[in-house]
């Protein structure tokens, strides 16, 4: 039976080395890359999420966990794919047009990565138009919006203005985030949610898609 306490303890202190050689070594064990996610990814970023509520773990404790999360998915996204395990649910994810800032959404894609969904991150600066071509392409059942910048807010409405014109605003659900975004802003431009930190991101994309 695979001890998961270490490689949850690496996830959680963010120490990617430790957390990549541990993959490897329970994936040369026998262990299932689902129970990876299921028993050691998930759990570990729920309890970075709930440190970070509670005012022990900052943005720079979020990081370096989100980092070596991602160091763990490189190793296990080909394999879940080569099995045909089915994800949480499959999300677009991209800073809008204008703004250049990327360390919020960075966290929300590992946090959600580790709560089972897959994740197609656009980066930075990132322009409607490469947003619904990545929803059509990944049949994508979110589109995750983040701002840094109040100058860059209004890219948001703009971005889910052209998801309606496109056709695409009535199969795919709209969350939003970013340090100016507040629940009102999301409402008015018509999103369907608002995280207001990266730790709240898996159960929102969760009560979004019903899961």
């Amino acid at each position: 039976m695979y001890d998961f306490a270490k490689f949850r303890e690496a996830v959680l202190t963010g120490d990617a080395a430790a957390a990549v050689s541990l993959t490897r070594q329970a994936l040369d064990g026998g262990v299932e890359p689902v129970d990876l996610i299921s028993q050691g990814i998930s759990p570990a970023m729920n309890e970075v999420g709930r440190l970070f509520e509670e005012g022990e773990y900052f943005v720079p404790e979020l990081l370096i966990s989100a980092r070596a999360t991602k160091a763990v998915f490189e190793i296990l996204r080909p394999l879940l794919a080569k099995k045909g395990v089915q994800s949480a649910g499959r999300i677009v994810l991209g800073t809008v047009q204008g703004d250049l800032h990327d360390i919020g959404k960075n966290l929300v894609a590992a946090m959600l990565e580790g709560g089972g969904f897959e994740v197609t991150d656009l980066g930075i600066n990132v322009a409607p138009e490469r947003f619904i071509a990545a929803a059509r392409d990944t049949q994508a059942q979110i589109i995750g919006l983040s701002a840094l910048l109040t100058t860059t807010m209004p890219a948001m409405k703009t971005a889910i203005d052209a998801f309606r014109e496109a056709g695409i605003r009535g199969r795919v659900k709209v969350m939003i985030g970013g340090a100016p975004i507040t629940r009102s802003y999301a409402e008015s431009i018509g999103a369907d949610g608002y995280g207001e930190n990266a730790a709240v991101s898996v159960d929102l994309a969760r009560q979004l898609i019903g899961a």
